[in-house]
């Protein structure tokens, strides 16, 4: 079925990209509350905590017919969210790529991940189902809502726009998601000269992080456009649905076509694993190999958060000089010496670990925001939320690679350090992979033209 085109032209004038990637650049300056204040900080411990209180006690709690340790609860629903994101994050690309309604669909998402974000105002006295579900629903909406906010970026940008564009992004969110868990850890540490007890300060933080997400998600809406036609709003919920399907179906076959595409990202998800396991594994690691406090692990977590906006923005402008490739390789190589300093830090170093994090915050930006803009030659038109929808699942769904890996390697050798270390394969294995692709030649096959550096 033909679908009918857009009743008017949109105005491209450079004028008007940049007010769309403004309003763009808002939307992981929104959503990043949720990474930072509700992954990051207070979500796991507190629904650890209020699960514990369900237990009364005892070595378990009910879930859903199966006993489950309380300190294991968190980590069980993290896991499920995980398959969820594999699951949903496909259909959703199809969907908004099938039906036209990026825009809506995108806003759809994103206020429902936020809705279920605000109401963890109720998770207290053991309602712990209550939190994992909500946890659940948030999980999914932030991931398929970034789905199609990633593939707007080959729409608002021009190829040799997209590195500066991505990175402003990234370092709009890092300090969106700065600026409010600051706020929110003031709230926490503070909380008695407050007059409120820990568990409501968490409430609050955990709350009007949904709250922030959701209200600043308008902005975005209010400036991003549909480009492709739109399906007829007569097309029953069915057969929108039927043909997500069929086209989810012929985007997993045709990626065949596209061998270089895939290379990039099996590279992607190798390296990236490194990355995400490295940030995730971090907190454990000052706190079991190095004996540092929860002071030090807050006061780093803030330090990364506002220096990787100034890391993004750095590699971004080191990209239009030298191309994104090379930045992104150089990148994995200060990874790889990262990683390798940590082994050696003596336990207790506080001002070794703040370097460290300082280190990490520069490339840390710049590997996703300029992975993120690469993928984006190297995908067909018209297919941008599909696409997007595996590049995230190489990026959230996969990470089990790097946790596999380090707990393994922590399980033979039970030291931390040894763990931490194997993850230099990822970046080595990666970058190997990345440098092997013939970018050109893969912008090509997709049907577009190279930027001037790549």
């Amino acid at each position: 079925m033909t679908l009918p085109s857009p009743p008017a032209l949109f105005d491209d004038s450079p004028a008007a990209r940049k007010r769309e990637q403004w309003g763009w650049y808002f939307y992981d300056w929104a959503n990043s509350a949720f990474p930072t204040t509700v992954l990051t900080v207070f979500l796991g411990p507190y629904l650890i905590t209020i699960a514990e209180t369900a237990a009364g006690g005892g070595q378990y709690v009910d879930v859903i017919g199966f006993d489950v340790r309380p300190g294991a609860y968190f980590s069980f629903v993290v896991g499920v969210a995980a398959i969820l994101q594999i699951v949903f994050m496909p259909m959703a690309g199809a969907l908004a790529d099938h039906t036209g309604r990026k825009k809506e669909l995108m806003g759809f998402f994103a206020l429902l991940g936020a809705l279920a974000t605000v109401c963890f105002w109720f998770v207290s006295d053991g309602r712990y189902i209550l939190g994992g579900a909500l946890f659940l629903v948030a999980n999914v909406g932030f991931a398929c809502a970034f789905v199609i906010y990633n593939s707007f970026l080959p729409e608002i940008a021009t190829p040799d726009e997209r590195d500066k564009v991505s990175g402003m992004g990234w370092g709009f969110g890092y300090l969106g998601g700065g600026l409010l868990l600051a706020v929110h850890l003031v709230l926490f540490l503070q909380a008695e000269s407050f007059g409120l007890d820990s568990g409501t300060a968490v409430r609050i933080a955990l709350s009007s992080a949904g709250l922030w997400w959701g209200g600043f998600t308008i902005i975005p809406l209010l400036r991003l456009r549909n480009r492709h036609a739109l399906a007829p709003r007569s097309e029953s919920a069915g057969q929108a649905i039927g043909g997500t399907f069929r086209q989810l179906g012929r985007t997993a076959a045709g990626l065949r076509a596209y061998p270089l595409t895939l290379a990039f990202l099996v590279g992607y998800l190798l390296y990236n694993d490194g990355v995400q396991t490295v940030i995730s594994f971090s907190a454990t690691f000052a706190e079991k190999e190095l004996q540092l406090g929860k002071t030090v692990q807050i006061g780093a977590i803030l330090m990364v958060q506002f220096v990787a906006f100034f890391g993004a923005l750095l590699l971004s402008w080191l990209a239009s000089r030298v191309g994104a490739k090379r930045v992104v390789l150089g990148a994995l190589v200060a990874w790889t010496i990262v990683v390798t300093i940590a082994y050696f830090l003596p336990a207790g170093s506080a001002l070794a670990f703040y370097a460290l994090g300082f280190a990490i915050a520069i490339v840390m930006g710049g590997t996703q925001a300029l992975s993120r803009s690469l993928f984006s030659h190297v995908i067909p038109k018209g297919k941008e939320a599909e696409y997007y929808s595996l590049y995230e699942i190489s990026d959230k769904g996969s990470t089990f690679l790097g946790s596999f890996t380090l707990g393994m390697a922590f399980q033979m050798s039970g030291s931390y350090r040894l763990a931490i270390i194997s993850l230099i394969a990822f970046f080595v294995l990666g970058g190997a992979i990345l440098a092997a692709v013939n970018l050109p030649k893969a912008i090509r096959a997709a049907g577009n033209e190279p930027p001037g550096k790549l």
